[in-house]
Protein backbone atom coordinates (compact mmCIF):
# COMPACT_ATOMS: atom_id res chain seq x y z
CA UNK A 1 0.00 0.00 0.00
CA UNK A 2 1.39 3.51 -0.77
CA UNK A 3 0.27 6.83 1.31
CA UNK A 4 -0.12 10.26 -0.61
CA UNK A 5 -1.95 12.89 0.18
CA UNK A 6 -3.73 13.10 -2.53
CA UNK A 7 -5.43 10.38 -5.01
CA UNK A 8 -7.13 11.96 -7.73
CA UNK A 9 -9.50 9.56 -9.58
CA UNK A 10 -9.28 10.59 -13.46
CA UNK A 11 -6.84 12.41 -15.16
CA UNK A 12 -8.89 14.90 -17.19
CA UNK A 13 -9.15 18.80 -17.41
CA UNK A 14 -11.05 18.95 -13.65
CA UNK A 15 -8.56 15.63 -12.27
CA UNK A 16 -4.95 16.49 -14.16
CA UNK A 17 -5.58 20.20 -13.10
CA UNK A 18 -6.01 19.50 -9.08
CA UNK A 19 -3.05 16.62 -9.06
CA UNK A 20 -0.38 19.73 -10.44
CA UNK A 21 -2.34 22.33 -8.07
CA UNK A 22 -1.79 20.10 -5.34
CA UNK A 23 1.97 19.04 -6.07
CA UNK A 24 2.29 23.10 -6.26
CA UNK A 25 0.91 23.03 -2.78
CA UNK A 26 4.14 20.48 -1.34
CA UNK A 27 1.62 17.36 -1.44
CA UNK A 28 2.35 13.79 -2.52
CA UNK A 29 -0.02 12.84 -5.60
CA UNK A 30 -1.34 10.04 -7.50
CA UNK A 31 -3.50 10.30 -10.52
CA UNK A 32 -5.91 7.01 -11.04
CA UNK A 33 -6.72 7.02 -15.14
CA UNK A 34 -7.84 4.07 -16.49
CA UNK A 35 -7.24 5.49 -20.09
CA UNK A 36 -4.90 7.85 -21.45
CA UNK A 37 -3.63 11.38 -19.74
CA UNK A 38 -6.04 14.06 -20.44
CA UNK A 39 -9.06 12.20 -19.97
CA UNK A 40 -12.25 12.22 -22.32
CA UNK A 41 -12.21 16.31 -23.22
CA UNK A 42 -8.79 15.68 -24.49
CA UNK A 43 -8.75 12.47 -26.16
CA UNK A 44 -13.09 12.13 -27.29
CA UNK A 45 -14.13 15.18 -27.10
CA UNK A 46 -13.42 19.05 -26.71
CA UNK A 47 -9.77 18.66 -28.45
CA UNK A 48 -11.12 16.13 -31.22
CA UNK A 49 -14.14 18.26 -31.93
CA UNK A 50 -12.38 21.53 -32.01
CA UNK A 51 -9.37 19.90 -34.51
CA UNK A 52 -12.24 18.75 -36.85
CA UNK A 53 -13.88 22.27 -36.70
CA UNK A 54 -10.87 23.88 -37.95
CA UNK A 55 -10.63 21.74 -40.80
CA UNK A 56 -13.96 22.70 -41.98
CA UNK A 57 -13.49 26.38 -41.32
CA UNK A 58 -10.75 26.25 -43.68
CA UNK A 59 -12.32 24.27 -45.73
CA UNK A 60 -15.07 26.64 -45.89
CA UNK A 61 -13.25 29.48 -45.82
CA UNK A 62 -11.16 28.48 -49.23
CA UNK A 63 -13.70 26.57 -51.32
CA UNK A 64 -16.98 29.13 -50.38
CA UNK A 65 -14.76 32.48 -49.91
CA UNK A 66 -11.30 32.03 -51.06
CA UNK A 67 -12.31 34.03 -54.65
CA UNK A 68 -13.76 36.81 -52.96
CA UNK A 69 -10.47 36.72 -50.66
CA UNK A 70 -8.17 36.77 -53.96
CA UNK A 71 -7.39 33.60 -53.61
CA UNK A 72 -7.99 30.93 -56.51
CA UNK A 73 -8.62 27.95 -55.08
CA UNK A 74 -8.93 24.54 -57.92
CA UNK A 75 -9.70 20.63 -56.80
CA UNK A 76 -10.06 21.67 -53.66
CA UNK A 77 -11.18 18.32 -51.20
CA UNK A 78 -11.60 17.12 -47.75
CA UNK A 79 -8.74 14.22 -47.32
CA UNK A 80 -10.55 12.48 -44.52
CA UNK A 81 -7.65 10.24 -44.20
CA UNK A 82 -5.34 13.35 -43.03
CA UNK A 83 -8.20 14.75 -40.96
CA UNK A 84 -8.16 11.90 -38.66
CA UNK A 85 -4.48 11.50 -39.21
CA UNK A 86 -4.13 15.38 -37.27
CA UNK A 87 -6.76 14.89 -35.31
CA UNK A 88 -4.90 12.09 -33.17
CA UNK A 89 -1.91 14.09 -33.45
CA UNK A 90 -3.22 16.47 -31.62
CA UNK A 91 -4.67 14.94 -28.88
CA UNK A 92 -1.41 12.72 -29.00
CA UNK A 93 1.03 15.73 -28.48
CA UNK A 94 -1.69 17.13 -25.77
CA UNK A 95 -1.99 13.77 -23.95
CA UNK A 96 2.08 14.03 -24.31
CA UNK A 97 2.24 17.78 -22.48
CA UNK A 98 -0.11 16.16 -19.65
CA UNK A 99 2.45 13.40 -18.98
CA UNK A 100 5.19 15.44 -18.74
CA UNK A 101 3.73 18.04 -16.56
CA UNK A 102 3.02 14.75 -14.52
CA UNK A 103 6.49 13.81 -14.50
CA UNK A 104 7.74 17.15 -14.03
CA UNK A 105 5.74 17.38 -10.61
CA UNK A 106 6.74 14.22 -9.25
CA UNK A 107 3.24 13.01 -9.58
CA UNK A 108 2.36 9.40 -10.19
CA UNK A 109 0.07 7.84 -12.80
CA UNK A 110 -1.64 4.77 -11.45
CA UNK A 111 -3.08 3.15 -14.62
CA UNK A 112 -6.61 1.29 -14.18
CA UNK A 113 -10.45 1.17 -12.68
CA UNK A 114 -10.40 2.87 -9.14
CA UNK A 115 -12.89 2.45 -6.44
CA UNK A 116 -13.19 3.88 -3.28
CA UNK A 117 -12.37 1.36 -0.43
CA UNK A 118 -13.71 3.52 2.42
CA UNK A 119 -11.36 5.04 5.20
CA UNK A 120 -9.59 7.25 2.52
CA UNK A 121 -8.17 4.55 0.54
CA UNK A 122 -8.73 3.79 -2.99
CA UNK A 123 -8.63 0.38 -4.56
CA UNK A 124 -7.25 0.63 -8.41
CA UNK A 125 -7.57 -2.71 -10.62
CA UNK A 126 -5.15 -2.54 -13.78
CA UNK A 127 -3.17 -5.18 -15.75
CA UNK A 128 -2.09 -7.17 -13.11
CA UNK A 129 -3.44 -7.84 -9.22
CA UNK A 130 -5.59 -4.78 -7.76
CA UNK A 131 -3.74 -2.26 -5.37
CA UNK A 132 -5.20 -0.15 -2.64
CA UNK A 133 -3.94 2.89 -1.63
CA UNK A 134 -4.22 5.65 0.78
CA UNK A 135 -4.54 9.26 1.26
CA UNK A 136 -5.35 11.83 3.07
CA UNK A 137 -8.06 13.45 0.53
CA UNK A 138 -9.40 11.69 -2.56
CA UNK A 139 -10.87 13.97 -5.20
CA UNK A 140 -13.61 12.18 -7.79
CA UNK A 141 -13.08 13.36 -11.29
CA UNK A 142 -14.43 10.90 -13.59
CA UNK A 143 -16.68 12.80 -15.41
CA UNK A 144 -19.78 11.95 -17.70
CA UNK A 145 -21.03 9.44 -20.08
CA UNK A 146 -23.37 9.57 -22.94
CA UNK A 147 -26.67 8.26 -22.62
CA UNK A 148 -28.70 7.06 -25.75
CA UNK A 149 -32.50 8.07 -26.65
CA UNK A 150 -34.90 5.91 -24.92
CA UNK A 151 -35.62 3.05 -27.00
CA UNK A 152 -32.87 4.01 -29.30
CA UNK A 153 -29.44 1.82 -27.88
CA UNK A 154 -25.81 2.63 -29.31
CA UNK A 155 -24.17 0.82 -32.19
CA UNK A 156 -22.28 0.39 -35.44
CA UNK A 157 -24.59 3.20 -37.10
CA UNK A 158 -25.94 4.82 -33.53
CA UNK A 159 -23.60 6.56 -32.22
CA UNK A 160 -22.52 8.74 -29.97
CA UNK A 161 -20.10 12.44 -30.32
CA UNK A 162 -17.09 10.38 -30.13
CA UNK A 163 -18.60 7.89 -32.56
CA UNK A 164 -19.03 11.14 -35.12
CA UNK A 165 -16.01 12.85 -34.93
CA UNK A 166 -13.65 9.81 -35.43
CA UNK A 167 -15.94 8.42 -38.33
CA UNK A 168 -13.51 6.18 -40.31
CA UNK A 169 -14.71 7.50 -43.99
CA UNK A 170 -16.34 10.96 -44.37
CA UNK A 171 -19.84 10.56 -45.02
CA UNK A 172 -22.56 11.53 -47.36
CA UNK A 173 -25.53 12.48 -44.72
CA UNK A 174 -25.47 12.42 -41.50
CA UNK A 175 -29.04 12.94 -39.04
CA UNK A 176 -28.20 14.38 -35.02
CA UNK A 177 -30.02 14.36 -32.22
CA UNK A 178 -29.96 16.92 -30.12
CA UNK A 179 -29.35 20.90 -30.90
CA UNK A 180 -27.05 21.86 -27.69
CA UNK A 181 -23.36 22.79 -28.31
CA UNK A 182 -22.43 19.43 -28.78
CA UNK A 183 -25.20 18.36 -31.76
CA UNK A 184 -24.40 22.01 -32.85
CA UNK A 185 -20.73 21.52 -33.54
CA UNK A 186 -21.12 18.56 -35.10
CA UNK A 187 -23.91 19.45 -37.49
CA UNK A 188 -22.10 23.14 -38.63
CA UNK A 189 -18.52 20.73 -39.53
CA UNK A 190 -19.84 18.02 -41.42
CA UNK A 191 -22.48 20.09 -42.77
CA UNK A 192 -18.86 22.65 -44.26
CA UNK A 193 -17.39 19.62 -45.11
CA UNK A 194 -20.33 18.96 -48.12
CA UNK A 195 -22.56 16.42 -45.95
CA UNK A 196 -26.14 16.56 -46.00
CA UNK A 197 -27.23 17.30 -42.39
CA UNK A 198 -30.17 16.79 -40.49
CA UNK A 199 -30.08 18.34 -37.00
CA UNK A 200 -33.32 17.42 -34.70
CA UNK A 201 -34.30 18.84 -31.90
CA UNK A 202 -37.55 18.29 -29.39
CA UNK A 203 -37.44 21.65 -28.09
CA UNK A 204 -38.38 25.19 -30.18
CA UNK A 205 -34.95 26.90 -30.11
CA UNK A 206 -31.71 25.66 -31.72
CA UNK A 207 -28.85 25.81 -28.91
CA UNK A 208 -31.68 26.37 -25.79
CA UNK A 209 -29.49 27.29 -23.65
CA UNK A 210 -28.48 30.15 -25.28
CA UNK A 211 -30.14 33.68 -25.63
CA UNK A 212 -32.91 33.98 -28.45
CA UNK A 213 -31.04 36.17 -30.23
CA UNK A 214 -28.12 34.62 -30.59
CA UNK A 215 -30.05 31.57 -31.54
CA UNK A 216 -31.53 33.31 -34.35
CA UNK A 217 -28.12 34.13 -35.84
CA UNK A 218 -26.89 30.55 -35.64
CA UNK A 219 -29.97 29.20 -36.87
CA UNK A 220 -29.62 31.85 -40.41
CA UNK A 221 -26.01 30.06 -41.09
CA UNK A 222 -27.13 27.04 -40.52
CA UNK A 223 -29.99 27.23 -43.09
CA UNK A 224 -26.86 28.75 -45.43
CA UNK A 225 -24.97 26.37 -45.13
CA UNK A 226 -27.60 23.44 -45.99
CA UNK A 227 -28.43 21.97 -42.82
CA UNK A 228 -31.93 20.85 -42.21
CA UNK A 229 -33.18 22.12 -38.63
CA UNK A 230 -35.88 20.15 -37.38
CA UNK A 231 -37.35 22.26 -34.22
CA UNK A 232 -39.77 21.35 -31.86
CA UNK A 233 -39.72 17.55 -32.95
CA UNK A 234 -38.27 13.90 -31.52
CA UNK A 235 -36.64 11.54 -32.40
CA UNK A 236 -39.02 8.11 -32.73
CA UNK A 237 -37.18 5.63 -33.90
CA UNK A 238 -34.04 4.25 -36.04
CA UNK A 239 -34.39 1.63 -38.40
CA UNK A 240 -30.56 0.23 -39.13
CA UNK A 241 -29.14 -1.37 -42.12
CA UNK A 242 -24.96 -2.05 -42.93
CA UNK A 243 -25.40 0.46 -45.23
CA UNK A 244 -27.31 3.30 -42.91
CA UNK A 245 -30.47 4.51 -41.07
CA UNK A 246 -33.62 5.51 -41.91
CA UNK A 247 -34.43 8.08 -38.69
CA UNK A 248 -38.40 8.52 -38.18
CA UNK A 249 -38.17 12.52 -36.73
CA UNK A 250 -41.69 13.30 -36.07
CA UNK A 251 -44.41 12.73 -38.62
CA UNK A 252 -40.68 12.32 -41.71
CA UNK A 253 -38.47 9.10 -42.52
CA UNK A 254 -34.77 10.61 -42.75
CA UNK A 255 -31.97 8.40 -44.72
CA UNK A 256 -28.54 8.84 -43.69
CA UNK A 257 -25.07 7.04 -42.66
CA UNK A 258 -25.59 7.32 -39.64
CA UNK A 259 -27.84 8.59 -36.17
CA UNK A 260 -25.95 10.86 -34.05
CA UNK A 261 -26.87 11.29 -30.74
CA UNK A 262 -25.65 14.30 -28.62
CA UNK A 263 -28.48 14.68 -25.84
CA UNK A 264 -27.69 14.14 -22.56
CA UNK A 265 -24.66 13.18 -20.75
CA UNK A 266 -24.64 11.24 -16.89
CA UNK A 267 -21.69 11.61 -14.53
CA UNK A 268 -19.53 8.23 -14.45
CA UNK A 269 -19.82 6.51 -11.45
CA UNK A 270 -20.97 2.83 -11.90
CA UNK A 271 -17.29 1.85 -11.30
CA UNK A 272 -16.60 4.13 -7.82
CA UNK A 273 -18.75 2.26 -5.27
CA UNK A 274 -20.34 6.03 -4.40
CA UNK A 275 -22.97 4.45 -1.89
CA UNK A 276 -20.82 2.10 0.13
CA UNK A 277 -18.52 5.18 0.48
CA UNK A 278 -21.02 7.54 1.96
CA UNK A 279 -21.17 9.45 -1.00
CA UNK A 280 -24.90 10.80 -1.93
CA UNK A 281 -25.81 11.76 -4.86
CA UNK A 282 -29.23 13.79 -6.37
CA UNK A 283 -31.77 11.50 -7.77
CA UNK A 284 -30.10 12.43 -11.52
CA UNK A 285 -26.57 10.50 -10.24
CA UNK A 286 -24.96 14.28 -9.58
CA UNK A 287 -22.65 13.98 -6.79
CA UNK A 288 -23.34 16.50 -3.51
CA UNK A 289 -21.07 18.77 -2.74
CA UNK A 290 -20.35 21.95 -0.44
CA UNK A 291 -19.23 25.33 -1.96
CA UNK A 292 -16.03 23.99 -1.71
CA UNK A 293 -16.44 20.52 -3.27
CA UNK A 294 -17.01 18.55 0.06
CA UNK A 295 -18.77 15.54 -0.50
CA UNK A 296 -20.77 13.94 2.27
CA UNK A 297 -18.04 11.10 2.90
CA UNK A 298 -15.06 12.50 4.95
CA UNK A 299 -11.79 13.55 2.78
CA UNK A 300 -14.01 12.34 -0.12
CA UNK A 301 -14.36 15.93 -3.09
CA UNK A 302 -16.36 15.66 -6.13
CA UNK A 303 -15.56 18.28 -9.40
CA UNK A 304 -16.52 18.18 -12.95
CA UNK A 305 -19.32 16.93 -14.71
CA UNK A 306 -20.20 14.81 -11.17
CA UNK A 307 -21.35 18.05 -9.50
CA UNK A 308 -23.99 20.64 -10.29
CA UNK A 309 -23.46 23.35 -12.63
CA UNK A 310 -22.65 23.38 -16.45
CA UNK A 311 -20.30 20.06 -18.02
CA UNK A 312 -17.32 22.46 -18.91
CA UNK A 313 -13.82 21.73 -19.12
CA UNK A 314 -12.81 25.19 -17.80
CA UNK A 315 -15.42 24.73 -14.77
CA UNK A 316 -13.64 21.40 -13.80
CA UNK A 317 -10.51 23.13 -13.86
CA UNK A 318 -11.25 25.34 -11.38
CA UNK A 319 -13.06 23.44 -9.04
CA UNK A 320 -10.24 20.97 -8.89
CA UNK A 321 -8.25 23.63 -8.26
CA UNK A 322 -10.91 24.56 -5.24
CA UNK A 323 -11.00 20.90 -4.00
CA UNK A 324 -7.38 20.47 -2.93
CA UNK A 325 -6.87 23.83 -1.83
CA UNK A 326 -9.54 22.89 0.89
CA UNK A 327 -8.28 19.19 1.54
CA UNK A 328 -4.58 20.91 1.84
CA UNK A 329 -6.03 24.01 4.38
CA UNK A 330 -4.87 26.59 2.06
CA UNK A 331 -6.58 30.13 1.23
CA UNK A 332 -9.50 29.71 -1.52
CA UNK A 333 -12.87 30.49 -3.04
CA UNK A 334 -15.60 28.84 -4.14
CA UNK A 335 -16.87 28.80 -7.97
CA UNK A 336 -19.21 31.63 -8.82
CA UNK A 337 -21.12 29.31 -11.18
CA UNK A 338 -22.93 32.37 -12.35
CA UNK A 339 -19.18 33.47 -14.16
CA UNK A 340 -18.68 30.12 -16.25
CA UNK A 341 -18.89 31.44 -19.67
CA UNK A 342 -20.44 28.93 -22.26
CA UNK A 343 -18.49 28.15 -25.49
CA UNK A 344 -19.80 26.84 -28.69
CA UNK A 345 -17.64 26.13 -30.79
CA UNK A 346 -19.86 26.22 -34.43
CA UNK A 347 -20.27 28.20 -37.36
CA UNK A 348 -20.52 31.52 -35.94
CA UNK A 349 -19.76 30.43 -32.46
CA UNK A 350 -21.83 31.39 -29.11
CA UNK A 351 -20.60 32.13 -26.24
CA UNK A 352 -22.03 33.68 -23.12
CA UNK A 353 -21.69 34.37 -19.30
CA UNK A 354 -24.67 35.18 -16.47
CA UNK A 355 -28.37 35.57 -17.53
CA UNK A 356 -30.13 35.65 -20.70
CA UNK A 357 -32.72 38.59 -21.06
CA UNK A 358 -35.85 36.58 -20.41
CA UNK A 359 -34.22 35.26 -17.05
CA UNK A 360 -32.90 38.92 -16.11
CA UNK A 361 -36.45 39.87 -16.38
CA UNK A 362 -37.92 36.66 -14.49
CA UNK A 363 -35.51 37.53 -11.86
CA UNK A 364 -37.03 40.75 -11.44
CA UNK A 365 -34.50 42.72 -12.62
CA UNK A 366 -35.15 46.79 -14.10
CA UNK A 367 -32.96 45.39 -17.36
CA UNK A 368 -31.58 47.34 -19.67
CA UNK A 369 -30.46 45.81 -22.87
CA UNK A 370 -27.39 46.90 -25.32
CA UNK A 371 -27.03 45.21 -28.69
CA UNK A 372 -24.40 46.15 -31.22
CA UNK A 373 -23.81 44.17 -34.76
CA UNK A 374 -20.52 43.21 -35.44
CA UNK A 375 -20.78 44.59 -38.49
CA UNK A 376 -20.27 47.85 -37.47
CA UNK A 377 -16.73 47.29 -36.31
CA UNK A 378 -14.56 48.43 -39.19
CA UNK A 379 -12.31 44.53 -38.31
CA UNK A 380 -15.69 42.51 -39.15
CA UNK A 381 -15.31 44.02 -42.16
CA UNK A 382 -11.76 43.09 -42.64
CA UNK A 383 -12.29 39.45 -41.25
CA UNK A 384 -15.56 38.74 -43.02
CA UNK A 385 -17.48 38.70 -39.51
CA UNK A 386 -20.39 40.81 -40.05
CA UNK A 387 -23.13 38.91 -39.13
CA UNK A 388 -22.71 38.54 -35.50
CA UNK A 389 -23.93 40.21 -32.52
CA UNK A 390 -22.74 41.68 -28.74
CA UNK A 391 -25.60 40.99 -26.71
CA UNK A 392 -25.07 42.90 -23.01
CA UNK A 393 -28.20 42.32 -20.31
CA UNK A 394 -27.31 45.12 -17.77
CA UNK A 395 -29.18 46.60 -14.61
CA UNK A 396 -30.45 49.59 -14.79
CA UNK A 397 -30.51 50.72 -11.22
CA UNK A 398 -26.79 49.95 -10.67
CA UNK A 399 -24.95 49.62 -13.80
CA UNK A 400 -24.51 45.83 -13.36
CA UNK A 401 -23.75 43.32 -16.07
CA UNK A 402 -26.34 40.52 -15.37
CA UNK A 403 -25.31 38.58 -18.79
CA UNK A 404 -23.21 38.87 -21.76
CA UNK A 405 -24.35 37.05 -25.02
CA UNK A 406 -21.51 36.87 -28.44
CA UNK A 407 -22.45 35.28 -31.61
CA UNK A 408 -19.55 35.45 -34.20
CA UNK A 409 -15.98 33.69 -35.70
CA UNK A 410 -14.04 34.32 -32.25
CA UNK A 411 -16.62 34.68 -30.26
CA UNK A 412 -15.78 32.75 -28.29
CA UNK A 413 -12.53 34.06 -27.37
CA UNK A 414 -14.26 37.54 -26.63
CA UNK A 415 -16.26 36.46 -24.05
CA UNK A 416 -13.38 36.51 -21.42
CA UNK A 417 -13.36 40.29 -21.29
CA UNK A 418 -16.87 40.21 -20.33
CA UNK A 419 -15.86 37.52 -17.82
CA UNK A 420 -13.57 39.70 -16.16
CA UNK A 421 -15.27 43.01 -16.00
CA UNK A 422 -18.06 40.78 -14.31
CA UNK A 423 -15.56 39.42 -11.78
CA UNK A 424 -13.98 42.63 -10.98
CA UNK A 425 -17.57 44.13 -10.42
CA UNK A 426 -17.33 46.42 -13.20
CA UNK A 427 -20.39 47.48 -14.89
CA UNK A 428 -21.38 48.78 -18.07
CA UNK A 429 -20.31 52.32 -17.43
CA UNK A 430 -17.05 51.10 -17.24
CA UNK A 431 -16.91 48.93 -19.58
CA UNK A 432 -18.11 51.94 -21.94
CA UNK A 433 -14.64 53.48 -20.96
CA UNK A 434 -12.36 51.26 -21.38
CA UNK A 435 -9.93 51.61 -24.65
CA UNK A 436 -9.88 48.88 -27.23
CA UNK A 437 -6.99 48.07 -29.78
CA UNK A 438 -8.09 49.19 -33.48
CA UNK A 439 -9.14 47.54 -35.34
CA UNK A 440 -10.44 44.59 -33.68
CA UNK A 441 -13.40 42.86 -33.32
CA UNK A 442 -13.30 43.55 -29.28
CA UNK A 443 -14.46 47.07 -30.11
CA UNK A 444 -17.66 45.59 -30.33
CA UNK A 445 -18.03 44.75 -27.24
CA UNK A 446 -16.88 48.33 -26.58
CA UNK A 447 -19.93 49.69 -28.26
CA UNK A 448 -22.43 46.95 -27.34
CA UNK A 449 -21.44 48.69 -23.80
CA UNK A 450 -22.26 52.29 -24.79
CA UNK A 451 -25.41 50.46 -26.45
CA UNK A 452 -26.71 50.20 -22.91
CA UNK A 453 -27.31 54.00 -22.94
CA UNK A 454 -28.45 54.49 -26.43
CA UNK A 455 -24.48 55.90 -27.20
CA UNK A 456 -22.70 53.31 -29.09
CA UNK A 457 -20.61 55.17 -31.50
CA UNK A 458 -20.80 52.70 -34.88
CA UNK A 459 -24.27 51.48 -34.87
Amino acid sequence: MSAYDTIVIGGGPGGYVAAIRAAQLGQKIAVVERDKAGGRCLNYACIPAKTVLHTAEVYAEVAADGAELGIKATGVAIDWKAVQARREKVSTTLEGGVTMLWKKNKIDFLAGEASLAGAGKVKVAGSGKPETHEAKAIILATGSVPMPIPGIEFSERVIDTWGAWSLPKLPKALVVAGAGASGSEIASAYARMGVKVTLVEMLGQLLPAEDPDMARVVERQFKADGIELMLETKVEGVKETKTGVTVKAGDKDVKADHLVIAGGRRPDTDALGLDAAGVKTEENGTVIVDDHQRTSAEGVYAIGDLVRGPALAHKASLEGEIAVETAAGAETHPINLNLVPGATFCHPQVASVGLTEAQAREAGHEVKVGKFKLGGAGASVVYDDRAGLVKIVGDAAYGEILGAHIVGNIACDMISELVDVIALEGGYPELARIIHPHPTMSEAVLDAARAVEGSAIHA
